[in-house]
């Protein structure tokens, strides 16, 4: 995924003036533009948004646009009028378009919202009791309905190339205890190597002891090519990137559930929501546990290794699992 980092760990609020200047209403190029819709298919065809108007934001890197994507099309398809402001630079001013009405729905990280947005340093190890953590306090403190999550998780891990793992033969990180010291090469971010949440605690919660193994920073475009390369056994990567497919990498189990949660959920103002709340239960509801890691790995990859755009990915996958028909 193209993005220099996956999501903010402390939120910047953004005075109103520095807000406006990025917002779409103020100028903001965001990358958005004309986007093909369809006719709803199946079960949600008779669900009519006819009349309502919403305004679709998105992060600007890769997963995100092609989310926003998805949601632009999903509710154009079932009438709604809808204005595409994905792209938005920065969870901070995305979040503050949510808060101030720039834009009525996005797609959130839970672990984005448990720990930039609300304050909480600690992550909840379970999936759903992250959620609904994130959807009850959001709701009480800032009027918003976070819906059911994607079961894909974007978080941090560690990937292998296919020669490593055949030779090492682990799957999962509690493995790696059983490894000679001299096999524990890792390349990491900066960000990751130095976070007090970072790989020596990690490292140390799976019983490896840190010092013992050799590390090696770089960017994080150059961690992928390293770890394809060969160059170090285990490059620490976003789980739902593209090129983990693209590079034939296999990816650690984090069978301890040391690392947050980054399960998305669309994100909408309640009064949004309450106008339509049993159109966004189903069209949601329909879409939301086909996002997998796989097929989010699958989408990204399309963009940022084959070079098509966000909204055809989005429009293709929505057709080929069934949510709309061409038209």
């Amino acid at each position: 995924m193209t993005r220099a980092v996956p999501r903010i760990r402390r939120l910047v609020v953004l005075p109103a003036l520095a807000l406006c200047l990025l917002l779409a209403s103020c100028g903001l190029g965001t990358s958005g533009g004309f986007t093909r819709s369809g006719h709803l298919a199946g079960d949600l065809a008779d669900i009519d948004l006819s009349g309502t108007s919403i305004s679709v934001g998105s992060k600007s890197f890769t997963e995100q646009l092609v989310l926003g994507k998805i949601a632009v099309i999903l509710l154009e398809s079932a009438g709604a009028d809808v204005s595409d402001l994905t792209g938005i630079p920065g969870s901070s001013s995305t979040r503050q378009a949510l808060l101030s009405d720039q834009i009525q729905m996005m797609w959130e990280y839970n672990g984005t919202g448990w720990i930039s947005y609300l304050g909480h340093s600690d992550p909840i190890a379970d999936p759903q009791a992250q959620y609904e953590a994130v959807r009850d306090e959001d709701a009480r403190l800032n009027n918003l309905v976070w819906l059911s999550p994607v079961p894909a998780n974007n978080t941090y891990g560690f990937a292998m190339n296919a020669s490593t793992a055949q030779r090492l033969g682990v799957t999962k990180f509690s493995e790696l205890t059983s490894l000679d010291p001299s096999e524990l090469t890792f390349c990491l971010e900066s960000e990751f190597a130095n976070r007090n949440d970072g790989f020596e605690p990690m490292a140390r919660r799976y019983g490896l002891d840190p010092g013992s193994t050799q590390r090696m920073v770089m960017d994080t475009g150059a961690i992928y090519s390293a770890t394809a390369e060969g160059v170090c056994n285990f490059g620490e990567i976003f789980t739902t990137d593209g090129r983990i497919q693209a590079l034939d990498l296999t990816v650690l189990a984090d069978d301890l559930h040391f690392l947050p949660n980054y399960n998305a959920s669309p994100v909408l103002p309640r009064e949004v929501y309450d106008r339509n709340p049993a159109a966004y239960d189903e069209l949601f509801g329909a879409v939301s546990p086909l996002l997998t890691d796989q097929e989010l790995i699958a989408m990204n990859a399309q963009v940022d290794v084959d070079g098509r755009e966000p909204a055809d990915v989005a429009r293709d996958w929505l057709i080929g699992k069934g949510i709309i028909t061409d038209g």
